[in-house]
Order: C-alpha cells, then structure tokens, then sequence
C-alpha cells in the first residue's frame, strides 16, 4: 500500500477544499486527524484528513493543511471547530496527536515519513503491506 501526504496549503482558504474533499468522499473517509506542534515558538496546529485506499491501486491519499491553524488549547478558532464539527457530523472521532514540527527536517519528505510512521505505530493508518 502506497500512503502518500497531499498538501494543500497551510490551512487559511485551502482549509476549505480540505473540507469538501472530506465531504465529498465520505463514503471513503478513514479518519481525521488534527497534529499539534509549536514553530518558531507559536503553538500551531495540522489538520488532515485520511481516505481509504483506492482500488486497484492501493493508494491512501492523506490530505493535509500543514502548520497554519492556530493550536486550539490556546487560541479558540472557527477553522478548527469547523473541522472537529465535520468529524463529528461524519460519525468520526477527531484524533488529536502532539509532533514534531516540520521545520526541524531536512526535507519535507522526511516530514512526511516520520507522520506516517507515528500513524502506522498507533494503528490509525494500516501496515505497510
């Protein structure tokens, strides 16, 4: 199975069309995920949004807004509501996870890969087949 982050921006507008997708593929809807961190001291926030592989194929698209929403501990905002509400709407539980933050690698790939090695650990992914 091929896993693979697709970003879409920082979560200002994109954070939209990150909702429709989740929307409008919820009949393929996985899980949702929200990934809090801190950069440049600001505690921030990720929110993404996993299919179910396509068959054929094997592709799990994670669709993702990386680092842009303010951490909702400390910053009550709509755009984070907006997606917990949708979670909760889709019969789905928001999972909540503390990372790294992206700048502290090398390369955004790397980023990537640590992500999805956490989600494969914790089971909210499935396994490398």
């Amino acid at each position: 199975m091929i896993q693979r982050f697709i970003e879409l921006g920082e979560g200002y507008s994109d954070l939209y069309e990150l909702i429709e997708i989740t929307k409008t593929n919820q009949h393929r809807l996985f899980t949702m995920l929200a990934f809090h961190t801190v950069v440049n001291e600001r505690p921030v926030t990720s929110l993404a949004t996993v299919l179910e592989a396509t068959t054929p194929g094997d592709f799990q698209p994670i669709y993702i807004c990386r680092e842009g929403i303010p951490h909702p501990k400390f910053k009550e905002n709509k755009r984070f509501e907006l997606f917990k509400n949708l979670a909760h709407s889709l019969g789905k539980k928001l999972i909540e996870l503390e990372i790294k933050p992206s700048s502290i690698f090398a390369e955004k790939e790397l980023y990537y890969q640590y992500l999805i090695g956490i989600l494969r650990m914790n089971r909210y992914i499935p396994p490398m087949k």
